[in-house]
């Protein structure tokens, strides 16, 4: 295994369109994530951050720059092993829950079907095993759940089912797309919190896509501020909120009335 980053982007950009229609979406962005690490990609909408992250999941290709998981190219797994075998490895967690469940398809079934990214699926067993195993992991009552459908979920229990799913094929690395953005209040911070303890539990590298810098604080090591396409701040989050060096980062600051590792959202 590689000493460096777990998944790294070299001056990734993104144009839409061309000519006289053309958007610069993305523009250069280099980042890296650690192992085992949780960091927060932060922009208002239409920052681009979640082109980035369409792109970081292989759904999206660059324009220019590279992507690289565990130091290899992704255009180099993709020819070598396909896309299954780099979904394996980096999962996402989407904001809208239902929209990314099957409404024809049981709990058990939305969750069995993660394990045909594998060339060769487990036994049966294991791989119920595993789906009872990652449903507990998020707090869910597994022999209520797995018979039921989406419509039949609330927000909340919709998006632990999302996660589930993602933890079944054991990643690397989780993408969460603004996962609390369509799910209410007092589920927001129980969810936040399954994702860090992810971290604890299972060494999963984390990477929360938001517009929100009070939640990416309370979750996340390091921000990465987004503002037009390019990284315009990145460090530590303590030093970030204590001592913003960009005036975006403090516009953004200025729209949260407080802030500390306490503060529940």
């Amino acid at each position: 295994m590689s000493d460096g980053p777990i998944l790294a982007v070299e001056g990734l950009t993104r144009v839409f369109g061309s000519g006289r229609h053309a958007n610069l979406a993305v523009d250069r962005v280099d980042l890296a994530i650690r192992p085992g690490e949780v960091v927060a990609l932060i922009g208002e909408s239409g920052s681009g951050k979640t082109t980035v992250a369409r792109m970081l999941l292989g759904l999206l290709p660059p324009t220019e720059g590279t992507v690289r998981y565990r130091g290899v190219d992704l255009d180099t797994l993709r020819r070598r092993e396909g896309m299954r075998s780099y979904w394996r490895n980096v999962q996402a967690v989407f904001q809208d829950p239902f929209g990314s469940l099957n409404a024809f398809y049981s709990v058990r079934r939305c969750m069995l079907n993660a394990f045909k990214l594998f060339p060769r699926r487990p036994p049966r067993a294991e791989r119920i095993a595993r789906v009872r195993e990652a449903l507990d992991i998020v707090g869910l009552d597994v022999d209520d759940m797995l018979t039921k459908h989406p419509h039949q979920l609330s927000g909340g229990q919709r998006q632990r089912v999302m996660i589930a799913r993602a933890l079944v094929v054991q990643p690397g690395v989780l993408i969460a797309d603004e996962p609390t953005s369509m799910i209410d209040a007092s589920s927001r911070a129980a969810i936040l919190n399954i994702l860090l303890d992810l971290r604890t539990r299972l060494g999963l590298t984390v990477m929360f896509i938001t517009h929100d810098i009070g939640m990416a604080y309370y979750t996340s090591d390091r921000l990465f501020i987004m503002h037009l396409g390019r990284i315009v701040e990145e460090g530590p989050a303590d030093d970030i909120i204590r001592d913003p060096q960009h005036e975006y980062t403090k516009r953004l600051l200025a729209d949260v009335p407080t802030l500390s590792r306490e503060w529940i959202l």
